[in-house]
C-alpha cells in the first residue's frame, strides 16, 4: 500500500509540472492533474488537499531535491569543490528549476513573495528560503570571509523571484540569467 501511495504521489508532482509547462497555472485543474498521473481525482484532493496545495508541495519537492544534491551530489554542486565552483553550481541549478518551473512560480503568487521577502534575525519565515540562503550565504563567507554573507546572499536570491525576472524566464531566456548570475558572483568574489 505504501508503494502504492509513493508511486501515485510521484505520477501526481511529475503530471502536475508536465501540465504547467503546456497551460498557464489558472487552467490547470485536479481534474486534468488525476487523468495525466492516472489516479482519480479524490486521490489528488486526498493526499494534497487542494490545487495550491498541490502547487505548493511540487515547488517544495523541486527545492528539496536542490537540498539534497547540494548535501551530497557530485562536485561542482556537491561536496568537494571550491566555494566558487560550488556556488556557480547552485545558481545555475536554481535557475534551471525555477525555469522549468517558471508557471507553478506564477501559481504561487504569494508563496513566491514570502520567497524573495526581506527577514530579520536568523529566524526566516520560509524553510526554502532558508535552506538556499544558508548555503550562499554559507558559500560566500568561505570564499570571502571580509564580505558580508548574509546580505549578499539575500540580494543573489531574492532576483530570482521578481516580476522583471519571471518575465525573462517567461521567455525562455535561462542562459542570459545564469550568465548574468555568474557575473554578479565573480565580480564579488574576485573583488
Amino acid at each position: 500500500m505504501r508503494q502504492d501511495a509513493a508511486r501515485n504521489r510521484r505520477a501526481i508532482l511529475l503530471a502536475t509540472e508536465e501540465l504547467l509547462t503546456r497551460h498557464r497555472p489558472d487552467e490547470v485543474t485536479i481534474e486534468q492533474v488525476a487523468a495525466a498521473a492516472g489516479v482519480g481525482k479524490g486521490t489528488v484532493f486526498h493526499r494534497f488537499g487542494s490545487r495550491m496545495g498541490l502547487m505548493v508541495e511540487l515547488m517544495r519537492e523541486r527545492a528539496l531535491e536542490i537540498g539534497e544534491r547540494v548535501k551530497s551530489g557530485e562536485p561542482p554542486l556537491g561536496p568537494g569543490a571550491p566555494p566558487k565552483e560550488r556556488l556557480l553550481a547552485f545558481l545555475s541549478l536554481v535557475v534551471e528549476v525555477v525555469g522549468r518551473n517558471k508557471g507553478l512560480m506564477a501559481a504561487l503568487g504569494q508563496e513566491v513573495a514570502a520567497l524573495a521577502r526581506p527577514h530579520d534575525g536568523p529566524a526566516r519565515e520560509h524553510p526554502i528560503y532558508d535552506l538556499w540562503h544558508t548555503h550562499v550565504s554559507t558559500l560566500i563567507a568561505q570564499a570571502r570571509p571580509d564580505l558580508d554573507a548574509d546580505l549578499l546572499a539575500d540580494l543573489l536570491l531574492a532576483g530570482l523571484h521578481s516580476d522583471p525576472i519571471l518575465r525573462l524566464l517567461e521567455r525562455g531566456e535561462t542562459d542570459r540569467l545564469t550568465a548574468a548570475l555568474h557575473t554578479l558572483t565573480i565580480a564579488v568574489l574576485n573583488t
